[in-house]
């Protein structure tokens, strides 16, 4: 079987090697007798297996140890809603940067409760663009400020040309979406208060986010709330307040120690490099035939949007992609056009084969 080059912004390509290794361990798990996905989350193979994978977790991103790793059910969206119950008390203000449509999701998420403070927004401009950090209207005693580090849709990015890539945000907890773009850099997690992150970009399947959060921030009251809505509670049940999806946590496992064998974020940083920029550069250099419309300072390194000149073109496009191995093309519905998600699993030989493709199809269509 032929697999393609799949560039789908998630659920998102896996390595093959991670499929091959589930595809192995589906049947029987080690000497287990059974599958991991029927052995008991509290038994003693599969807490192996969540123990190896959060150290490989810490390992990974530098986690200090006075921050803790949480594997929780759902996605990004999911802790958009939790965090504001766990970090913020009812009456609070809490600030947001607006730089996508993600980030516009997290404000559906709050309770009437909290006082919302738009401290920036690039919506004026389409969001091709981050407001620039002098122009913030942060709120002295905020809970916590909240970023998008990567927004998947319109393929922005807190990049360094920017400016600091954690941006410097006083006193008050900095809080960040990572869900598309993590592991693909070396980050200093001392900067954040709260980091989160739904695996099915870059980390592994739908359906489980790890959550990486500052421990003296679980002490704060926040507002009434279930008690499977409560971090700390998860944090003291060892992420098993009740039964967690055991697959997904399992290939997440495999998917984490994969990128430690390859050489962990550095590697990532200039693998994502170097794919992003043949990308971009094919895209500049098509004399306007391709387009994409943000910001150079802050283009996505993993979600890369862009369009055909002529738009009527776009079924051609896609359809001749397929044909030559290269799927997940399709643009956003918010956006239209071409995306093309370039997270780690994808290789450097992938973005090659879509970048030689845009330049026959631009040939046989200009």
């Amino acid at each position: 079987m032929a697999r393609a080059y799949n560039f789908s912004p998630g659920p998102a390509a896996l390595p093959e090697v991670v499929l091959r290794q589930a595809q192995a361990d589906m049947l029987e798990w080690g000497d287990a007798g059974a599958s991991i996905v029927e052995i008991s989350h509290r038994g003693p193979e599969f807490m192996q297996v969540a123990a190896q994978t959060e150290a490989d977790v810490r390992t990974l991103l530098a986690v200090p140890d006075d921050y803790a790793v949480l594997f929780v059910p759902g996605g990004a969206t999911t802790q958009q809603a939790l965090i504001p119950l766990n970090f913020a008390e009812a009456g609070q203000v809490v600030d947001y940067v607006v730089t996508g449509h993600w980030g516009k999701t997290a404000l559906k998420q709050l309770t009437p409760a909290l006082r919302l403070n738009v401290a920036a927004s690039s919506e004026a401009d389409g969001f091709r663009s981050i407001p620039a950090r002098d122009d913030w209207q942060l709120t002295r005693d905020a809970a916590y400020v909240h970023i998008t580090a990567n927004e998947t849709i319109h393929g922005v990015e807190y990049r360094p040309a920017w400016g600091n890539p954690a941006p410097d945000t006083r006193d008050v907890p900095l809080v960040a979406d990572f869900s598309s773009s993590i592991a693909s850099e070396p980050i200093d997690l001392s900067r954040y208060g709260v980091v989160y992150a739904g695996a099915q970009k870059n980390l592994g399947p739908v359906g489980i986010t790890v959550v990486i959060v500052r421990r003296d921030l679980l002490e704060r009251a926040g507002q009434p709330r279930a008690h499977m809505f409560d971090y700390t509670a998860q944090l003291q049940n060892d992420s098993m307040l009740n039964t967690p999806p055991t697959w997904n946590w399992y290939l997440l496992g495999l998917t984490v120690r994969w990128m430690l064998d390859e050489g962990g974020t550095s590697e990532f940083d200039r693998r994502s490099n170097e794919k992003s920029r043949l990308l971009y550069d094919a895209i500049d250099a098509s004399g306007g035939f391709y387009r994409n419309d943000v910001d150079p300072r802050v283009r996505s390194r993993m979600n890369v949007p862009f369009f055909l000149h002529d738009e009527s073109r776009n079924d051609a496009f896609l359809s001749g992609a397929r044909e030559a191995g290269l799927i997940g093309l399709k643009g956003h519905r918010v956006l239209g056009g071409m995306r093309a998600s370039i997270y780690n699993a994808m290789p450097v030989a992938g973005v090659q084969a879509l970048v030689d493709f845009m330049k026959e199809f631009r040939d046989s269509h200009g």
